[in-house]
């Protein structure tokens, strides 16, 4: 079978072609640049608990490790004053510690790119052809064809094809989706230079800050990277305004100045703030600008779009060419990385043993229906958070200033519907409704990383095992006292082993201790994207085959739809109505078509609420 043709050699589509050549899929990676990735200290790449695992996983946890740091703690300050205070919790081996406490992680993007690039030539089923920019595709029912020019220009064929290639993305115009939303939602003025703040390793987001005047729209981010190194993001004021470098410098010098007078909050009094009571000591503005060294600047413009459509016939979009967004938080990066995941293991089943249309179509029911959640949160906060309007408050939170914080820090502290990981409540893969044991995570919603042994008796982390087939997880108190030699035969073993056996999809029996709510003897299928399937009380072979069924879109003659309706035989459509069918059953709005009531475009249709969470 042919391989599968990746366009575009940024971190999404790195990942996606490490993780189909880990479950043995071949890659070739069209990439139009020279390969070689420009030192860019100020572009840095935020990621989350989850896709900070799925990079690990495909060779790159070093990195992580060496050029990424974790933060200590968040704060949020409004003039002089701590409105709060977060403390990240280290990542402990028992997996004590909450998803939503554990610090992201931080680091350059192009340490992150170099990382993937070098993974991926040691991987003998991947081909990266740089200089290669996509001219042209078509394809038919059995593949695609992919036209480049420049060095190595020719025709490519492959079994399925995936433009990553980034907002102007060349597959997507082909393809002719349609790519609406908003423009210049936000900007940013961003610095990356090494300095001493008074709060070391701690993130900071500081809210009309004195040394800027003290005005309501004022904003400006501090977020520490390794070796000492800071990025700093200043909101700026809607419209075009030219970021000189001596303007640059003035914020730089200000801000510092302003935070070298404030020193940190005793630790004995931060645990009763709960909304700006406790004033940070200092306000006197005659200190010096502490020493700095100024490394990389720039400015960043964060849009807001959602593409029509994500799959035509055999060719899919992801990452930034199927969405742009940023704004409070919200990581443009983290959400291409699990589209990576999400994809790669349906094409994995697609490539291997053919995939049935509700697979296919499964990828874009859930990502693009996750992504367009999170982008209805941020259009619905902005107006409340940048119009100045106190009035909107009281229909919304209560306590203005309470709110209005923790809508901006939602996105950045991985919680909330501009945060938190995507639940996947309403995908086509749902098994039939079964009558499962009380556990803490939602069926769709991302498996907690507890420890777990492995049939060989390692012990390991649950999102360790991630990426190749379903994870049938068995909550057994008091294993660590098993005996090892002895595993196919003890307690519920020999039974789970057996429908293990016989599910339609290759499985991998673990063990844990103990899981957040659930009994002993509960089993946990999860996909292999990490989010969980069902959980089920003891044994029961034939609801798990249900449940694997339903995961790897039935039987392939249970087809949702046919290769003609969805992108037309041969050459790829450019024109008339293509995207116009969505998986999620949303619609999106151009950037031009306002409400008619002052009110700013939204991407998508507003039908829930901002505090509402992506599964109700």
């Amino acid at each position: 079978m042919d391989p599968v043709i990746i366009v575009g050699a940024g971190p999404v589509g790195l990942s996606l072609s490490l993780a189909l050549t880990r479950l043995g899929v071949p890659c070739v990676v069209l990439d139009e640049t020279t390969g070689q990735e420009d030192t860019r200290l100020a572009r840095t790449a935020v990621l989350r608990q989850d896709t900070a695992a799925f990079v690990g996983r495909l060779g790159c946890a070093d990195t992580l490790e060496s050029a990424g740091t974790r933060w200590t703690a968040w704060r949020t300050m409004r003039r002089r004053r701590l409105l709060e205070r977060v403390a990240f919790a280290p990542r402990t081996p028992d997996g004590a510690a909450a998803p939503a406490t554990v610090s992201p992680v931080h680091l350059p993007q192009h340490a992150l790119t170099r990382a993937l690039r070098a993974a991926l030539a040691d991987e003998k089923l991947a081909e990266v052809v740089t200089g290669s920019r996509l001219a042209d595709l078509e394809q038919d029912e059995h593949g695609v064809s992919a036209q480049t020019r420049g060095p190595n220009g020719t025709w490519w064929r492959g079994s399925y094809l995936i433009g990553c290639d980034g907002p102007r993305s060349t597959v997507r115009k082909l393809l002719d989706i349609r790519f609406p939303g908003r423009t210049a939602v936000e900007r940013h003025a961003v610095a990356a230079l090494r300095c001493e703040l008074p709060w070391p390793g701690e993130a900071l987001l500081h809210r009309s800050p004195p040394r800027h005047g003290g005005q309501p729209g004022n904003e400006v981010s501090a977020r520490p990277l390794a070796d000492g190194l800071w990025r700093l993001d200043w909101l700026l004021p809607p419209g075009r305004e030219l970021v000189t470098p001596d303007a640059l410098v003035a914020r730089i010098r200000d801000s510092l100045a302003g935070w070298a007078t404030e020193s940190p909050a005793d630790p004995a009094g931060e645990s009763g703030l709960d909304g700006g009571a406790a004033p940070v000591r200092g306000r006197g503005h005659g200190r010096l600008v502490p020493p700095y060294e100024l490394l990389d600047t720039g400015v960043h413009t964060v849009h807001h779009r959602l593409a029509r459509c994500w799959r035509q016939g055999r060719a899919f979009l992801a990452g930034d060419a199927a969405h742009l967004l940023g704004a409070l938080g919200t990581q443009g990066l983290d959400e291409g990385l699990r589209d990576a995941e999400n994809l790669a293991w349906k094409l994995g089943l697609a490539w291997h043993h053919g995939a049935s249309e509700v697979l296919l179509d499964s990828y874009q029911a859930e990502r693009r229906g996750a992504v367009a959640a999170r982008l209805r949160a941020a259009d619905q906060a902005l107006p409340l958070l940048r119009d100045g309007r106190s009035a909107r408050w009281r229909t919304v939170l209560p306590g203005a200033v309470r709110g209005r914080s923790t809508l901006l820090t939602d996105g950045h502290l991985g919680r909330g519907p501009l945060g938190s990981p995507p639940v996947y409540a309403r995908t086509p893969l749902a098994p039939p409704a079964a009558e499962g044991p009380l556990v803490e995570t939602l069926p769709g919603a991302a498996v907690t990383d507890v420890p777990v042994t492995a049939s060989d008796g390692s012990v390991v982390r649950l999102h360790d095992r991630l990426g190749k087939g379903l994870l049938v997880v068995l909550v057994a108190p008091g294993t660590g006292v098993w005996d090892r030699r002895h595993w196919q035969s003890a307690g519920l073993m020999p039974r789970l082993a057996d429908a293990v056996d016989a599910l339609p999809m290759a499985a991998e029996i673990l063990v844990t201790e103990a899981y957040p709510g659930a009994a002993a003897h509960t089993v946990l299928l999860v996909r292999p994207d990490g989010h969980l399937i069902t959980a089920l009380s003891g044994v029961r072979p034939a609801e798990m085959a249900a449940c694997a069924d339903a995961v790897r879109g039935g039987a392939h003659g249970r087809e949702a739809g046919t290769y003609g309706r969805e992108a037309g035989a041969g050459r790829a459509r450019r024109s008339g109505g293509s995207g116009e069918t969505g998986g999620t059953g949303d619609s999106v709005v151009s950037r031009d078509s306002g409400t008619g009531e002052g009110e700013p475009p939204a991407v998508d249709p507003v039908r829930t609420s901002m505090l509402h969470s992506e599964g109700d």
